[in-house]
């Protein structure tokens, strides 16, 4: 690790802009790493932003501790691109650990660091910029200034399309794609989604909402008419009948109720949609049913049992998609009523069906639990 030490020794100086550490040799743990320069009290310092397990810490180290620590970490990962304002480095360890250094001068003009230590976060949506859909559901003015009472919102938003971002990979841009979003409501996300994915990367794009509340369903349409969205259509329907479709690219489904997860999910399946993301509500259904002698103890304190009831209900409906083929995630987030983080469970489909048949079953038993998800699955949607 000699040639690293070299080149952060080389680099880390008032002339440095940033690091990039990536492709752990290990799944698990850290997965990236990303470094820039701050000034902190008139010291410069370097922030080492830590992505692990969907979650990101950072920690500032001074030139010194940032080398010890960088080439301690480079034992873990295979790539790191280092810029500095005059050169650009690549390089590379394989699994013996033979390291391969790339090095070219930059060309052209190189953009100023920011070295503050808390820069302002860069939202997909921009604060400035007027969207017409913020501006009506009353989080923008005309101008593009984000209300201020209305800033959660705008920043859940935002929260929500980079979930979009993260799964652009997924979406066949020669072709007309197909979104469905049950239980959509006011439709900010709904919105959010058609504006992001339409005007700003231009994807031939039809999204369906379907809501029960009809006043909510007529407010939609005549807002998605005023804005000349021809393919985002509202309609109102109970997500269990809905049969509208044979195949669809993508299921949303945001805080459905209970049971009426477990349906969009089905539904998603049985039409082969390549991606699912659902942020479940009111999980209900296994706190009626869980037991466990062994857990006595820890059931029979209401509030306990039904948050463990809500974390195992998502874990094995994470657990089905996997079975069913997917590779399913669950990540942390904001709920759109400014209540505490939430669940979403991000499911891609992959084709390989998951062979954990048995340790479900296993689990079910030793909890006492039979799911809607598991029946509606066995039963070709019907319960």
């Amino acid at each position: 690790m000699e040639e690293i030490r070299n080149i952060l020794e080389e680099s880390l100086h008032i002339d440095f802009i940033q690091a990039i550490i990536s492709n752990p040799k290990k799944k698990g743990g850290i997965i990236k790493i990303k470094v820039r320069p701050i000034i902190v009290k008139g010291e410069l310092l370097f922030q080492c932003e830590i992505f692990e397990n969907k979650q990101a810490f950072h920690k500032n180290y001074n030139r010194e501790e940032t080398i010890l620590y960088l080439v301690g970490k480079m034992e873990e990962f295979k790539q790191m691109q280092l810029e500095t304002k005059q050169l650009q480095y690549t390089v590379l360890v394989s699994k013996k650990g033979k390291v391969t250094v790339k090095q070219k001068k930059q060309v052209g003009c190189v953009k100023e660091v920011d070295l503050s230590h808390n820069r302002s976060k860069k939202y997909i949506l921009q604060e400035g910029k007027s969207v017409p859909f913020l501006y009506d559901l009353g989080v923008m003015t005309k101008e593009g200034k984000v209300v201020k009472t209305r800033f959660d919102k705008f920043r859940q938003i935002n929260r929500f399309l980079e979930f979009i971002e993260d799964i652009l990979p997924q979406l066949n841009k020669e072709r007309e794609i197909t979104i469905l979003d049950f239980g959509c409501g006011k439709s900010y996300l709904t919105f959010a989604m058609y504006y992001y994915l339409h005007e700003l990367k231009e994807y031939d794009v039809r999204i369906i909402g379907l809501d029960l509340k009809k006043e909510v369903i007529q407010h939609c349409n005549e807002l998605s008419e005023k804005y000349g969205y021809e393919k985002l259509k509202f309609l109102e329907g109970n997500i269990a009948d809905y049969t509208g479709v044979n195949e669809v690219d993508m299921v949303v489904t945001l805080h459905a109720c209970d049971t009426a997860t477990d349906y969009a999910l089905a539904k998603a399946i049985g039409w082969n949609a390549k991606v699912i993301l659902s942020v479940p509500c009111c999980q209900h259904e296994a706190n009626s049913q869980i037991k466990n002698e062994v857990l006595e103890p820890i059931l029979k304190y209401g509030l306990i049992k039904e948050r463990i009831s809500a974390l195992v209900t998502d874990a094995l409906r994470a657990d089905y998609l996997e079975k069913e083929g997917y590779e399913a995630q669950i990540l942390e987030f904001i709920d759109m009523e400014h209540t505490p983080k939430n669940i979403l469970i991000r499911a891609i489909k992959t084709g390989k069906k998951g062979k954990n048949t048995e340790k479900i079953e296993e689990c079910e038993e030793q909890l006492n639990l039979s799911l809607t998800l598991k029946k509606l699955l066995e039963h070709k949607g019907e319960v």
